[in-house]
């Protein structure tokens, strides 16, 4: 996969978060959401390849825009499958609180699980835990392998969860065990990359989300040396029969980082809303400052990049 790709595809994280930045703290997720799409939909049509949304805003009799199956960009040149979230933490960005980005991964064809929009149990830790984590083990049980594997004690350890009725028991046993638990209302892919920040105060995410989100969070943590585990959580035989139409049979495999995400994969990412990992949009009088993080794994290269928009030459989204 073209290096090159990396620069282009940040263009259009950047794009969907200036759009949908605008509209911070406004109360309406569906306008932000809506912005960020249109916006990531256009700049993915200004490239050059010959890409498909596997990952996306839903099936097609769902969502108008950058639905799973959708052809994206100009139709010639490397096949690419895509999995992205235009505004990742809708709510959050609506509400003006913390951690909504836009993200994108990139792969070559067929290398992402086409997982279903339903949600995922997940496990997922940074580089010194790599290895240590099994979502066949107790909470308590995985704690200890990392705090083992990251030299320490669990009660060192920090948990993000989402904060969730659904987390009860999953919160009532992190703290049994004397770790520390930070409880976040949306955004488990920031949550799973800020597992790899080594100043982000956060050692591993657990809980249940969902399984797009999840697949976006394992090609991110390919790029990183992280380690990210998954497992499919089916609540009735709807769910089920759209897992089959998407060539899923095995509903109780738990998936590993590289079955979530295979071969060589790129992701790109752009603060929103300020956060743990990047700073979000700041607009000044003219412009808008960007934070976005550009990822291979490949050669492993974490870019980071700060880009000031002049908004008299930049093009319309």
């Amino acid at each position: 996969m073209d290096r090159n790709f990396a620069l282009e595809f940040v263009r259009v994280t950047e794009a969907a978060a200036l759009e949908s930045a605008r509209l911070m703290g406004r109360g309406d997720e569906k306008a932000a959401d809506q912005a960020a799409v249109e916006a990531m939909r256009k700049m993915l049509n200004s490239i050059q390849f010959d890409g498909t949304v596997v990952i996306g805003e839903g099936e097609r009799d769902e969502a108008p825009m950058l639905f799973i199956g959708e052809k994206v960009g100009k139709g010639n040149g490397q096949i690419l499958d895509l999995a992205l979230d235009p505004l990742e933490g809708t709510t959050i960005c609506a509400r003006g609180g913390n951690n909504a980005l836009s993200v994108i991964a990139i792969a070559e064809e067929g290398k992402f699980l086409h997982a279903p929009d339903v949600y995922m149990n997940k496990i997922a830790v940074g580089p010194e835990a790599k290895g240590a984590i099994d979502l066949r083990a107790t909470p308590t049980e995985n704690l200890r392998n990392i705090a083992k594997a990251k030299k320490t004690s669990v009660e060192n350890l920090t948990v993000i969860i989402l904060d969730r009725p659904r987390h009860t028991d999953l919160i009532a046993e992190v703290r049994r065990t004397g770790a520390r638990i930070w409880l976040i209302g949306d955004g488990d892919v920031s949550a799973a990359i800020s597992t790899c920040k080594k100043d982000g105060g956060v050692d591993v995410l657990m809980g249940s989300g969902g399984a797009p989100e999840g697949v976006i969070a394992a090609a991110a943590l390919r790029c990183m040396g992280g380690d990210f585990q998954g497992q499919l959580i089916f609540r009735n035989e709807d769910e089920k029969s759209r897992a089959r139409k998407m060539g899923l049979t095995d509903f109780d495999r738990i998936y590993g980082i590289h079955d979530l995400a295979q071969g060589n994969v790129m992701f790109c990412a752009t603060g929103v809303t300020q956060g743990t990992y990047l700073n979000g949009v700041r607009f000044f009088t003219g412009g808008a400052m960007t934070h976005s993080v550009v990822m291979r794994s490949e050669s492993g290269t974490v870019r980071m990049i700060e880009a000031e928009h002049r908004f008299e030459t930049k093009p319309k989204y």
